[in-house]
């Protein structure tokens, strides 16, 4: 069987402000939960994955993680794997790699800019978190961290990770850790089509597909 289509290993297709006007419109399609109508059952789940991002609790939960909360069962189990993930075999800077990657494909320009915050605290420069933006092809990237984009590159375009690319991870990566991957980029490719699908817009201090 052919590949369906070559894996976009480069910088991808769309112009940023057309792209925010798309994924962002006028407003969101489904209104989040004000802060005081949060149980605390959903302000724990989220302070739990808040401290595995690195981050400090807080009192002002996003207006995405408000919306996702009209649906418990699912907004529990999000926050679960997003908390497995986040402590998961997959180092912080691998795993961030690899979020980005995925979140600039989709064009999801809230998970792109709030990555990019946790990119940094995971050890990214902002010279890598550009490049992540060039793709798998562009120069200066290891062996390695080129074939955890390249990974990403190949599921969205053919859903499987080719031989080569395999390889080259698994010279570094124990069995855990391959089978972490795929679940990662499936968890955020999941999250970018809620986001980009409910228009949820930006945050204070997240410029979308503009950051680095």
């Amino acid at each position: 069987m052919q590949r369906s289509r070559e894996p976009e290993t480069g910088q991808g297709g769309y112009e940023v402000a057309e792209r925010h006007a798309q994924v962002l419109g006028s407003g969101p399609r489904i209104d989040a939960i004000p802060n005081d109508q949060i149980g605390a059952e959903a302000w724990n789940l989220v302070n739990a994955l808040r401290e595995s991002a690195g981050a400090p609790p807080t009192d002002d939960m996003p207006a995405f993680m408000r919306l996702m909360a009209k649906h418990p069962p699912i907004f529990q189990r999000q926050m679960e794997m997003g908390n497995v993930l986040f402590t998961g075999r997959i180092s912080p800077r691998e795993r961030e790699l690899a979020v980005l990657r995925i979140s600039w494909l989709a064009g999801a320009a809230f998970e792109w800019g709030e990555h990019v915050e946790i990119g940094k605290r995971s050890g990214l420069s902002a010279e890598e978190i550009e490049r992540v933006t060039q793709g798998s092809s562009s120069p200066g990237w290891s062996a390695h961290d080129a074939a955890i984009l390249r990974a990403v590159e190949e599921l969205l375009a053919d859903f499987a990770i080719s031989d080569d690319t395999w390889e080259t991870l698994a010279k570094s990566w124990d069995e855990p850790r391959l089978i972490e991957l795929p679940m990662v980029i499936g968890q955020y490719l999941t999250t970018a089509f809620l986001l980009n699908s409910f228009r949820v817009q930006l945050g204070e201090g997240n410029p979308g597909l503009a950051h680095r």
